[in-house]
């Protein structure tokens, strides 16, 4: 009796200890939208203080520029290509409604793994990994979800003869059609306090891809937001985000459970050329829906009393697909039986001095849909010669020279040093092959490669 009564307590003690596990996953973001990445525009005082609070990190990356597969990178520790999810089943860059494509259900979510530690799971926001229902978060390890499938400018007026109105769903069931898109982050930030309160006894993990700035030229914000920043709807939608953060802050603050709780900020691809001027993505070059430094390389802030040091900024390279093996490893939960690609980044989180990446050794590769189009290891970027380069509409430009910069230092990659650095150029090369060989390349198949999934008829998502 006295054994089992130890062991008990031993169950309820390690229960505890697991942190809860918050990530804020914001639709096509800039680097420079943060006032504490640099924005002179936004006022941005929650996420500031959840970045004087936890850490910066400023070389974090997603694995693709664009967001169905940076979603997937995110779900799954793996590089798009490698579970399938590079392209649409229509050839294109992201999932439409209706495809017949989504992320397989035999991998392995981050939701799923937190699942068998005995979390409590929910999606809220934009899903985009397949509208199906057997593509649906409620079947990818999430007890729930509350959000919308796709993109919100998937909208009907755009293709009134194939596409439905924007569904609102709730688990598997459309609650709204169309969604109102005006009031979806006021919403869903409801939704998540929600939540949290619910399941503030327990572990949880909160999954909240927001649905805004978006993709569309006019962002999406309600009432309390619209017209009020220095930055047009941009910098509305910009402003009731970061609202968004202060109200799930408050709520765990309120129920004393902030300390227990690890919090994560970022983006999914950087700010697109369709928000101009608006949109930021200084100091890096480029913008979203490509392989350069803006499409990819992230804001991210990570929160955790105690654990994650306050003000802080650690430059050392990570990814996206570092979050699922590193929630495992907090949450004492197995990872995946199957190859991933991402590594258990525990030790940077716990040490900002930390700099030294296994990426740094194993390379990290950037995508364009089926094209490797760079490699970053360490300091370099090396941009790979191409006879014919996918550009951020999906055609073929013409031939496209390598050139190589330090990214670490050289932010905004000013200075292009291939001549001096060969040897740089030379080890990057190896690595590029290495990628080809398991990823794939460009009417190339992979070693490693993964099936998505696949369903024989789409069907629309209706009321």
């Amino acid at each position: 009796m006295k054994t089992l009564c130890l062991l008990l307590l031993f169950s309820v003690s390690a229960l505890a200890a697991k942190p809860n596990i918050i990530v804020i996953f914001v639709d096509n973001f800039g680097n420079g939208d943060l006032g504490c990445f640099g924005s002179k525009l936004h006022r941005t005082p929650n996420v500031d203080r959840l970045a004087a609070e936890g850490t910066k990190f400023t070389s974090f990356y997603v694995a693709s520029g664009v967001c169905t597969p940076s979603r997937a990178a995110l779900m799954t520790g793996c590089y798009p290509r490698r579970v399938g999810m590079h392209v649409s089943d229509t050839g294109g860059a992201v999932l439409q409604p209706m495809a017949r494509k989504g992320l397989n259900p035999a991998e392995v979510t981050m939701a799923e793994v937190l699942k068998s530690a005995g979390y409590a799971t929910m999606c809220i926001g934009k899903w985009h990994l397949g509208d199906q229902q057997a593509f649906l978060p409620t079947k990818q390890g999430f007890d729930d979800f509350f959000g919308i499938p796709y993109s919100d400018d998937m909208v009907k007026d755009k293709k009134p003869d194939v596409w439905p109105e924007l569904p609102l769903m709730r688990g598997e069931k459309v609650i709204e059609a169309p969604a109102d898109r005006d009031h979806l982050v006021k919403r869903c930030t409801e939704e998540a306090v929600r939540f949290i309160e619910k399941h503030a006894g327990k572990p949880f993990f909160l999954y909240l891809p927001h649905t805004m700035p978006g993709s569309t030229a006019h962002p999406f914000s309600s009432e309390n937001f619209r017209g009020k920043s220095a930055n047009g709807e941009y910098g509305d939608s910009v402003e009731e985000l970061d609202w968004s953060t202060g109200e799930i802050m408050a709520a765990l603050q309120r129920l004393k459970i902030a300390d227990n709780t690890l919090v994560v900020w970022t983006s999914d691809n950087g700010a697109v050329k369709r928000n101009p001027p608006q949109g930021s993505n200084a100091p890096y070059r480029g913008s979203g829906y490509d392989t350069s430094e803006g499409a990819m390389r992230m804001p991210c802030v990570m929160r955790w009393p105690g654990k994650i040091a306050a003000g802080a900024v650690n430059d050392a390279l990570c990814s996206t697909m570092d979050l699922l093996p590193t929630f495992a490893s907090l949450a004492g939960a197995k990872p995946p039986p199957h190859k991933i690609d991402g590594h258990d980044i525990t030790s940077m989180l716990f040490d900002a001095s930390k700099t030294a990446s296994p990426w740094d050794e194993d390379g990290f590769f950037y995508y364009r849909m089926d094209q490797l189009q760079a490699v970053r290891a360490g300091d370099w970027k090396l941009y790979l010669p191409l006879t014919g380069k996918f550009n951020t509409l999906s055609s073929r430009q013409e031939p496209f020279s390598l050139e190589l910069f330090d990214v670490r230092h050289d932010v905004s990659e000013e200075r292009e040093v291939s001549a001096q650095h060969p040897e740089v150029v030379q080890r990057l090369m190896r690595l590029a092959d290495k990628a080809r060989a398991e990823l794939g390349d460009f009417k190339r198949a992979g070693s490693g490669q993964r099936e998505a999934g696949m369903v024989e008829n789409a069907v629309p998502l209706l009321p």
